[in-house]
């Protein structure tokens, strides 16, 4: 088993800060460079768009503003760990450059909904891929489910499949970041979350010594409904997605839950524009950095 970076670690247990997720996928980008500013009639093809994501993505992480000092990580699109930034591999530019940890997103997208969940996709091509992350210097990964319905057959399928790869994740010699996300929008969101808890801590208790990982989590109903998890000694750090909140309302519902962070995406990147001038961009991103970080420091 390859070794985890030790310095890597240490910033995640014990730094301040909080995950940048910059790792929308096929499906997701369109939208998230829509939000950006920019239509699909700036790209003819996937390599195209891919190629404009990664400009975007290049800019939030190139910023004076993106600095290891507010941010402990950030999540990457297996298209974007094969780039490069500034001539260096992505990862390498993350951690060397700006002392940012950098994780993979490994899923391969949402099988349809039964049990009103969805579970994730196969992946049969993950040991290569945990495999090429080792070699790219990746710390971790992240992979997600959705639940939508407070049914225990659907939240024990998402959090059996969840920790099943997850523990191959940590043979791999990576820390996989477990994110079985519950639908905000869900009417039972909070009878989902007590079904969602039992069913991690009964997973998290059958985890060996040193078998590390980390949770993405749904910003809770009930304050500080997590802190079982987060007080785990199998678990390195429990982070936030906004999950369709706006960042005012993620980050207010953040702050009141102490010891997690924040693992934002859409909210991270709210009015950032392809049309400001750098000096706009990186006045809007460090707004947004700051106030993500102060509601992370709870």
């Amino acid at each position: 088993m390859s070794k985890i970076n030790q310095q890597q670690l240490d910033k995640i247990r014990n730094e301040p800060g909080f995950i940048a997720a910059l790792d929308q996928s096929g499906g997701s980008t369109p939208k998230a460079l829509a939000n950006y500013g920019v239509d699909a009639s700036a790209y003819a093809n996937d390599d195209e768009m891919f190629g404009v994501i990664h400009q975007m993505r290049t800019r939030i992480m190139t910023s004076p503003a993106f600095t290891g000092d507010r941010i402990m990580g950030a999540i990457l699109f297996e298209n974007t760990m094969d780039r490069e930034v500034e001539a260096q591999a992505t990862p390498d530019y993350l951690w060397k450059v700006k002392r940012v940890v950098p994780f993979l997103k490994v899923d391969k997208g949402l099988a349809d909904e039964a049990d009103g969940a969805q579970v994730m996709k196969p992946m049969p091509d993950l040991d290569g891929l945990l495999e090429r992350a080792r070699q790219k210097n990746v710390f971790g990964t992240k992979m997600r489910s959705v639940i939508k319905g407070a049914n225990a057959d659907g939240v024990n399928a998402v959090v059996d499949q969840q920790f099943e790869i997850g523990r191959r994740i940590v043979a791999a010699g990576l820390v996989p970041i477990i994110e079985p996300e519950v639908d905000i929008k869900s009417p039972e969101k909070g009878a989902i979350e007590a079904l969602l808890k039992t069913a991690i801590l009964t997973h998290l208790d059958q985890l060996g010594d040193g078998e590390l990982v980390m949770l993405k989590l749904t910003l809770p109903e009930v304050d500080n409904f997590y802190r079982d998890c987060i007080e785990h000694r199998n678990v390195l750090k429990v982070v936030a997605l906004s999950g369709g909140y706006t960042r005012e309302e993620a980050n207010a519902r953040l702050a009141r839950q102490n010891g997690m962070v924040a693992s934002f995406s859409r909210a991270l990147t709210e009015g950032l524009s392809a049309q400001q001038s750098d000096d706009e961009f990186n006045a809007a991103l460090d707004a947004s950095i700051e106030s993500i970080f102060q509601a992370s420091r709870t």
